[in-house]
């Protein structure tokens, strides 16, 4: 294995899991809301989702790099989807234990907004073509690549949930965790706004 691509590698990887996008700052924003362990189902779900996307993504790089229309309009759709949980976020009620559970996302969301989420396609895409030779050719080697990834996009979204947590805990009033919702609903929102204008 070359070492110096390895290190590129984990570079990448490390710094783009780690740093804010749709899934973070939602996690962020949901862990404020319900918790570590509320937000774990959401959680599932995004790795489950994130990883398929790195599949599906290994396996059809070059067809999805030749038809560049599809992909904008898929980065639209999904800036349009962020953008719609940044006002659920932001409009959401100080959380008590009833509403707790029926304002809760679940694994199904976190899975679907890794299909719209424009920074995962442009993650994997990077990743699978730039990087994308790390464990040699073929199919299996993009799967590791891609099950690497998962051991840093995994404690990174953790991470995130944790921090909206401790959040929480700070702003324990009820004015102030509305204030809170408000502030992780605009930050999602110009995540959407970033993903729409950068493309």
């Amino acid at each position: 294995m070359d070492t110096e691509l390895l290190l590129a590698t984990l570079t990448f990887q490390i710094a783009m899991c780690f740093s804010p996008g749709p899934n973070n700052v939602l996690c962020a924003a949901h862990g404020s809301q319900h918790g570590l362990k509320g937000t774990m189902p959401l959680i599932l779900g995004m790795a489950v989702g994130w990883s398929a996307l790195g599949l599906f993504i290994g396996a059809a790089t070059v067809f999805i790099e030749e038809n560049e229309n599809l992909f904008q309009l898929l980065t639209y759709i999904g800036a349009t989807y962020i953008a719609y949980l940044s006002y659920k976020v932001a409009t959401s009620s100080p959380i008590d234990s009833d509403h707790e559970q029926a304002d809760r996302l679940g694994f199904r969301t976190g899975m679907i907004l890794q299909v719209v989420n424009g920074k995962a396609w442009i993650h994997f895409l990077v990743l699978l073509t730039a990087f994308g030779s790390l464990f040699g050719t073929g199919f299996t080697a993009k799967a590791l690549l891609v099950l690497l990834n998962l051991t840093f996009g995994l404690p990174a979204v953790i991470t995130w949930a944790v921090f909206g947590t401790l959040l929480r805990r700070i702003f324990s009033t009820e004015q102030s965790a509305k204030n809170l919702n408000m502030a992780m609903g605009v930050a999602l929102f110009a995540v959407a706004v970033w993903i729409a204008l950068s493309h």
